[in-house]
């Protein structure tokens, strides 16, 4: 049960000998072994020295389930202290958290196996694959897939093969065939073997007749409208009764005919419940370039057949992929067994969506061309260029799409879910310096001259970085009249005057960053997803930074330099 009041923990939290009566009161009246102000502070100390209301009862509650008939009083209690905290810099959070002798907790986590539900046995030879088309840069969405597929492979130590389906060649291009292998590369994926599906035309055409000897396919003349408006209402044109025959002279006449004026379809049943079952299209006439194979060939497999045939081929045991094929799997199967390939396992799982992005490559094809868009790199976009151009790791990304599991219903994801492991992975890692934003000049009367050794990292001993005051300095921050303030890692002042250099916390000041007045400074541009660009000056150690380095500005967040030039940098908003 929770007796005290607010107003109590108030007090003792700000008393002089608050840890040993805030400690006591609370092992004797709420919890045995620990307290609302330790949860406080291992939340903030976790998560950049800002803690959460929300998780710290979550945390509570977790402990000791009883107290949620008393939510209203911890919540008041809550609000209080978190408020408090958060008033504290990173610094001074970690000193109280371990005057308490609070240490924080590893969460262990339970081994989950994502692929149980297939049940393969023990010594089953596992093959995959995953097939992007090369017509777009690869998304967040084809990282899941991707992973998955080679994930699923690596336990079981099968093999992994990366297969580009390029048999479209108006959407192939040169450019993506190159993109998709360095962002996989990027990922740590290694394949086991890389395939081109248009280096396998010949074997295509050579399945294709054999069903057309089998009556199992048939050249059909019709239009496109006529053939859509037919399946429709489940209705045989002429085209299907030809013989035998007569498919064969017209298939061997194809790659001389015109466009549209000819398909070879399959005949299965016009009036199967399943549409994608009824007489589908598996080659048509394309006279475009290919990007690869220049004009060699002009009739081409349809995605459904050139799947099955590569998947059976290359021997592909279980595909794990996006929803959208669910129904086409049922023709794949279908192909397969009438060729005598292997049937290959597929699994549909739900596409996932991020809030606010834009995934669709006709649509990013046209922003960029309408020039809403910078290219496939915007910071607005969950393509893997644009992805790393922030300064998300790799992996973040895999961390964050395995997490999403595999399941049939559909989602859409915050970025801060995403923003959550990338964050994880950082924070250990990555140095802090300050950057101010549009600087504005002020002097503190009677500030003594000092050499500042300021931390690179607040935790781990990293060594520091040096700035030398005069007095003189630049700042963001918008100051009030009579209100007290601290330098960080500096000294404190009132109406632009020196009061003192070690902190005290009596004086409730502000924390704000700085920068003193010098010709040593970096001049900065930080281009944030919005595409706003933040202009301003950064601490002169900066310049020693290299491109594609991950730095975290203090009290602005994460970013990464993408480009510097002798007179200034150029950074990527990562996340706060």
């Amino acid at each position: 049960m929770v007796f005290l009041l607010v107003e109590e923990l108030w007090w003792i939290f700000n008393s002089k000998n608050k840890q040993k009566l805030f400690k006591k009161r609370f092992t004797f009246n709420y919890m045995k072994d620990n307290d609302i102000l330790v949860i406080c502070l291992e939340n903030a100390i976790k998560y950049e020295g800002k803690a959460d209301i929300g998780s710290v009862i979550g945390k509570i509650l977790g402990k000791d389930p009883s107290l949620k008939s008393n939510i209203n009083e911890i919540k008041q209690v809550v609000i209080k202290l978190v408020k408090e905290v958060n008033s504290l810099s990173l610094e001074q959070q970690n000193k109280r958290f371990k005057d308490l002798g609070g240490k924080i907790e590893e969460k262990k986590e339970e081994k989950h196996d994502l692929f149980a539900f297939l049940n393969i046995k023990q010594g089953e030879k596992i093959v995959t694959a995953f097939p992007p088309e090369p017509s777009k840069y690869p998304h967040i969405g084809h990282a899941k897939a991707i992973l998955l597929n080679y994930e699923l492979a690596k336990k079981y130590k099968g093999k992994f093969i990366l297969r580009f389906e390029d048999t479209n060649p108006t959407l192939a291009k040169k450019e993506f065939y190159k993109i998709h292998l360095e962002n996989y590369k990027w990922l740590n994926i290694i394949p086991d073997k890389i395939d081109y599906a248009s280096d396998h035309m010949k074997e295509f055409y050579k399945y294709a007749e054999i069903l057309i000897k089998d009556d199992k396919a048939y050249c059909c003349t019709c239009s496109q409208d006529i053939v859509k408006e037919n399946r429709f209402k489940s209705i045989a044109c002429d085209c299907r009764s030809r013989s035998i025959e007569e498919n064969l002279k017209l298939w061997k006449k194809m790659p001389k005919m015109k466009e549209n004026s000819i398909i070879l379809r399959l005949k299965i049943d016009l009036n199967h419940q399943n549409t994608t079952m009824r007489d589908p299209t598996i080659f048509r006439i394309i006279k475009a370039s290919h990007p690869r194979l220049k004009k060699k060939f002009t009739v081409w497999p349809n995605y459904d057949f050139e799947n099955s045939i590569m998947d059976g081929l290359e021997g592909i045991t279980h595909r794990l992929r996006t929803k959208e094929f669910e129904l086409r799997a049922e023709l794949q199967h279908y192909i397969q067994n009438a060729l005598g390939l292997k049937e290959t396992s597929s699994y549909e799982f739900a596409r996932f969506n991020l809030e606010g992005t834009e995934s669709s490559g006709r649509i990013i094809r046209e922003k960029i061309k309408n020039k809403e868009m910078t290219g496939w790199d915007d910071p607005s976009l969950t393509t893997l260029v644009a992805l790393k151009r922030r300064g998300f790791l790799p992996e973040a990304i895999k961390d964050f799409v395995l997490s999403t599991g595999i399941s049939k219903s559909e989602s859409t994801l915050k970025w801060d879910d995403l923003i959550l492991h990338n964050k994880r992975l950082l924070d250990p890692k990555v140095n802090r310096y300050f950057f101010i934003i549009n600087p504005e000049r002020i002097e503190i009367k009677n500030a003594p001259k000092i050499t500042a050794k300021l931390p690179l990292h607040p935790e781990f001993k990293r060594g520091f970085r040096i700035l030398k005051t005069n007095g003189k300095f630049y700042i963001q921050d918008k100051l009030e009249n009579n209100k007290v303030y601290r330098f960080m890692h500096l000294f404190n002042f009132k109406n632009l005057t020196y009061l003192s250099t070690n902190y005290d916390e009596k004086l409730n000041a502000k924390l704000i960053h700085w920068l003193p007045i010098s010709k040593d400074l970096a001049k900065v541009e930080v281009l944030m997803p919005s595409k706003e660009i933040k202009k301003g000056l950064a601490e002169p150690s900066i310049k020693k930074l290299k491109v594609n380095d991950i730095i975290q500005f203090e009290r602005m967040g994460f970013v990464r330099l993408d480009k510097k030039t002798k007179n200034k940098l150029f950074f990527y908003f990562s996340h706060n």
